[in-house]
């Protein structure tokens, strides 16, 4: 039940952060303030201040407290779980999804690899454009479980997949695992994104997983190299 309560915090003190409740380098109540607001033991809380503090939207200075830390400096935080949509909502400006392909396929030997599947499952197959003022200058490709996950439509995909996820089937995303390379560009970047002249991408790969654990989702994000770039937030542990 703590395991839970202190997840509660957290997330409430990200969504004042991110609406501004909290601004940047404004200080949080103080840990005996936070338990009495929340009704939670001093452990519950520093577990949620750790939390924050782990992600990159507090600093705790000894003696003074927790300080927020200026989010909007991220362009694209490599670190977090987020959905084109909320993404494009903080960038502001033209921004479009295009549905290239979506259909139910069968894995080949690479995707049951990547979702450590079998041939007998089956997978839902999303390709998306992401045109920003014009550019198509994001491919994404979507492989999602179908036995974890289904009933996708072309509306569903040009609005959020992760929307649809967590709203409609009740499912709860809890964490990825990432990987950065720079790939040869493909046929298919080539036919779906303007590279204009680039003859390589920069792919985002990710291992999406449930809250029980469950890998339901692999994703190739492929970006032309030189209209996105990417910051990570990291933290020395002592």
């Amino acid at each position: 039940m703590e395991n839970s309560k202190y997840l509660i915090i957290y997330n409430d003190i990200v969504e004042k952060i991110e609406k501004a409740e909290y601004e940047p380098n404004a200080k949080l109540p103080s840990e005996n303030e936070l338990m009495q607001m929340y009704d939670v033991s001093r452990d519950t809380v520093r577990k949620a201040l750790l939390r924050l503090e782990q992600n990159g939207y507090i600093q705790k200075i000894k003696g003074k407290g927790s300080f927020v830390l200026d989010i909007n400096k991220f362009d694209f935080q490599v670190s977090g779980l987020i959905s084109f949509k909320e993404l494009a909502s903080k960038m502001g400006g033209s921004v479009q999804t295009i549905v290239e392909e979506l259909e139910v396929v069968k894995p080949d030997k690479y995707l049951q690899k990547q979702l450590q599947i079998s041939e007998q499952d089956e997978v839902w197959k999303i390709v998306r454009a992401r045109k920003i003022k014009d550019k198509r200058i994001i491919l994404d490709k979507d492989f999602i479980l179908k036995r974890v996950a289904d009933g996708f439509t072309k509306e569903i995909c040009q609005n959020s997949i992760y929307e649809y996820i967590e709203n409609v089937l009740g499912l709860k995303i809890s964490f990825a695992k990432k990987e950065i390379v720079v790939k040869n560009a493909t046929d298919e970047d080539k036919r779906y994104l303007d590279l204009d002249g680039y003859d390589v991408v920069v792919v985002v790969k990710n291992y999406v997983y449930l809250e029980d654990m469950t890998l339901f989702q692999y994703t190739e994000s492929r970006h032309r190299p030189d209209k996105f770039k990417f910051i990570d937030f990291a933290r020395r542990h002592k």
